[in-house]
């Protein structure tokens, strides 16, 4: 998987900026066609523990 960086620290899968998540979801953050990022969300997120 080419490097994914993501600045979420309190991710289970954030190791120095990049996630090593071994699959990666982002699905639309409750809109029909995604035009931003913030419109956009990272449904493999994991609150470390």
């Amino acid at each position: 998987m080419p490097d994914i960086k993501c600045s979420v620290t309190e991710c289970h899968y954030n190791e120095r900026i990049l996630c090593n998540a071994p699959m990666i979801q982002v699905d639309r953050n409750g809109v029909n066609k995604a035009s931003n990022s913030p419109q956009t969300k990272c449904e493999t997120f994991k609150l470390k523990s």
